[in-house]
């Protein structure tokens, strides 16, 4: 394990499952961690927003019941394969990373989802941050982070 690690925000980990601009990069860092090359690291916070999205999609008919099913099973399988694995940290939800994502909801005018993003990739000390969002992309950049805008956000 080389120890390099990335953050994903929401809308880089649904690259992984959602042929989208930009899945051809997060497809390569999931690829990167199952050799063992990279850590990756999102939010507990994200667990929900996927499924989230991929709800959405679902109720838009955006996607069958049977791809939502297989989606939502795809994902969950591998955060629990790649924490067994030690190649995935899932940052914890809790007071003190709250607290600091609220300065950061001042500071810049954003939600908390954002902000909550910005402030576990630091708790992990990610050598890079992926998001799709242009906006947290460039906060993420003034607060001292590698981010990476990744395509179609």
């Amino acid at each position: 394990m080389t120890g390099r690690s990335v953050y994903l925000d929401t809308s880089a980990i649904l690259k992984r499952y959602l042929d989208e601009e930009g899945s051809d990069v997060v497809k390569e860092l999931f690829r990167d961690a199952y050799r063992g090359e990279v850590r990756l690291a999102f939010s507990f916070w994200n667990i929900g927003e996927v499924i989230g999205v991929l709800d959405k999609r679902l109720r838009r008919e955006q996607l069958s019941k049977d791809e939502f099913d297989f989606l939502k099973k795809g994902f969950l399988a591998e955060v629990k394969r790649f924490t067994r694995l030690g190649v995935l940290e899932v940052v914890p939800v809790h007071s003190l990373i709250l607290a600091d994502a609220w300065k950061l909801i001042e500071k810049y005018h954003m939600y908390q989802a954002d902000a909550l993003q910005i402030v576990s990739a630091k708790y992990v000390e990610a050598g890079s941050f992926y998001t799709a969002d242009k906006r947290l992309h460039q906060v993420a950049i003034e607060e001292g982070l590698n981010s990476i805008l990744l395509g179609g956000g």
